[in-house]
């Protein structure tokens, strides 16, 4: 396999017919009919389920798709950063985080260096610790906001001051809505929906562990729209979804609090393009920012 292959490879599957891959590439069909088949060859699998009159991906055939993908974005990500060291600097810093108000940090930053380096592009992707983890070992992204423990001897950190503690997101107009807190015995029998984050820190409590969950989200947007649905009653980081005006719900603090650290972490040993370098050495210089 090489680069030109897997690029050819991800067209077919993009176009849906090889015919129609041909003509976007600007290639002869018969050749690259004879390209993908010396593909399944080498690999000793099938890759297309034949006889459909567009394509469709076998078992193998969606794994080599998700790896082919990894690889096209790594080739471009190194193009990226030989450009950059040829030319001024410019390129893209990649970012990897959850939703938290603690992402005012990174954002500051971004804007600071912004300024003084305008090709600079950032690239945010929202996700749990899961998926930006598995992201980040790929190197599919330079950065990656977690907020459970680091693992010290496979990456560098800078902790970010705890601003996000778990609140209740709720109706207005129902009953708990008029209490100031929420104690953790009022969670008992209500119907939660649980941030993926968040899942950790809750399960450890004691009075936690019989909780009713009935969903479970890793995007707060997406738990608002259940709570107005009426799903059920979301447990997220306060401050992050607008309750005010003519909002239908609310958001009462979760005590006693449960207030995580945040921590901006990418991997060791590394050699970084130098608009990541820029930006690891400016998030240090304002890591203690003013609000």
């Amino acid at each position: 396999m090489d680069i030109r292959t897997m690029q050819y490879y991800l067209a077919v599957v993009r176009e849906g017919t090889i015919s129609a891959a041909a003509q976007a590439l600007h290639v002869a069909q018969p050749s690259l009919s004879r390209q993908m088949k010396e593909l399944e060859e080498e690999l000793g699998v099938s890759l297309f389920v034949r006889g459909n009159r567009k394509i469709t991906l076998t078992e193998e055939g969606m794994v080599l798709r998700k790896r082919a993908e990894e690889i096209a974005g790594l080739m471009r990500r190194t193009e990226e950063e030989i450009s950059q060291i040829r030319n001024n600097i410019s390129g893209s810093v990649r970012i990897g985080a959850g939703e938290a108000s603690s992402f005012h940090y990174l954002s500051r930053t971004a804007a600071a260096l912004s300024e003084d380096y305008p090709d600079i592009r950032f690239h945010i992707m929202s996700g749990d610790t899961q998926d930006l983890m598995d992201e980040l070992n790929k190197g599919l992204i330079d950065f990656a906001l977690i907020f459970t423990a680091v693992d010290h001897m496979l990456y560098n950190s800078i902790e970010l001051p705890a601003e996000d503690s778990f609140g209740l997101l709720m109706p207005k107009d129902c009953p708990l809505a008029r209490k100031e807190e929420i104690r953790i015995s009022d969670l008992t029998g209500l119907p939660l929906i649980i941030s993926r984050a968040a899942e950790p820190f809750l399960a450890g409590h004691k009075d936690l562990s019989s909780l009713h969950v009935i969903a479970t989200y890793n995007l707060v947007y997406n738990a608002s729209l259940l709570v107005e649905d009426g799903l059920g009653y979301a447990v997220c980081f306060d401050r992050l979804i607008n309750t005010t005006g003519d909002s239908p719900l609310c958001m009462r603090p979760i005590v006693p609090r449960i207030r995580p650290a945040g921590y901006l972490i990418w991997k060791k040993y590394q050699v970084f393009s130098p608009a990541v370098q820029l930006f690891i050495d400016r998030i240090q210089e304002i890591k203690d920012p003013v609000a």
